[in-house]
């Protein structure tokens, strides 16, 4: 297994053969504007260029969309990738929006979906507390869920890569059933202006990572977007030697 840090949420899995590529946001630098409804809407988004070419990105065997907010999805990915390669998502819906954009070969993620012996689970979570942040999301018809995946397969540790989710009972469930090796969680506390966080942040990954001590916890989503409040030097500062906080474009593997 190998995990290579792009930018942001974005990553290049390669797991029994197989190369993933995992919320492909793909835009120069400064290319959109922050988040009117969150903090730090003045700082324009992406912080940061991507470390590589997108062609080299692109060059991968599927595709994971965990949900498609606009810091995870974009024009760029749409016009770089191949529309016949295996695209994977949540839910109908969003299958409906990436069909839309071109691609073929569009499948929903089910309880156990297999690609070339790699066993695919859709797993849940919160992004952000969801009895607050739902009925926002609501009012400007945005899909509040976005997923986490489970990877299994028989040569291979098992991967979590839990998504834009708090620390919550979806997340703890997810570790208790599959019991990963490897969680990769999304960690720049990234929030609104009513306060509310919509990912993890420094205490979060805290206690996930004191729940699942024999886990090695990757943190990502980190120094990009612009509504974050935690850096990839707060989550250091933490002195945790089960958490992992990859640079971009580092690659992390796993015997």
């Amino acid at each position: 297994m190998k995990i290579h840090q792009i930018r942001n949420a974005t990553l290049i899995v390669t797991y029994h053969q197989q190369k993933f590529l995992i919320d492909p946001w793909l835009m120069p630098k400064d290319y959109m504007p922050g988040f009117e409804s969150a903090v730090h809407s003045n700082i324009r988004q992406p912080r940061v260029d991507l470390p590589i070419d997108i062609e080299k990105i692109v060059d991968v065997d599927a595709v994971i969309l965990t949900h498609f907010h606009p810091d995870h999805w974009d024009e760029f990915a749409v016009k770089a990738l191949n529309k016949t390669i295996p695209f994977f998502v949540q839910s109908e819906q969003d299958a409906a929006v990436v069909k839309k954009a071109g691609f073929q070969k569009v499948k929903v993620i089910e309880e156990n979906t297999v690609f070339q012996g790699v066993h695919l689970y859709k797993t849940g979570g919160q992004h952000g507390k969801r009895e607050i942040i739902e009925p926002l999301c609501n009012q400007i018809n945005m899909p509040y869920d976005a997923m986490g995946i489970v990877f299994q397969a028989a040569d291979e540790k098992t991967l979590y890569i839990a998504g834009d989710t708090i620390w919550c009972a979806e997340v703890r469930q997810a570790i208790d059933t599959f019991q990963p090796a490897v969680i990769v969680v999304n960690a720049c506390g990234a929030t609104l202006l009513n306060g509310e966080k919509i990912i993890m942040d420094d205490k979060d990954v805290q206690a996930l990572a004191t729940y699942a001590p024999s886990a090695t916890v990757i943190a990502s989503h980190m120094d990009t977007v612009s509504h974050l409040t935690t850096t990839r030097a707060d989550i250091k500062n933490l002195g945790l030697n089960n958490v992992l906080v990859p640079a971009d474009n580092e690659i992390l593997q796993f015997n």
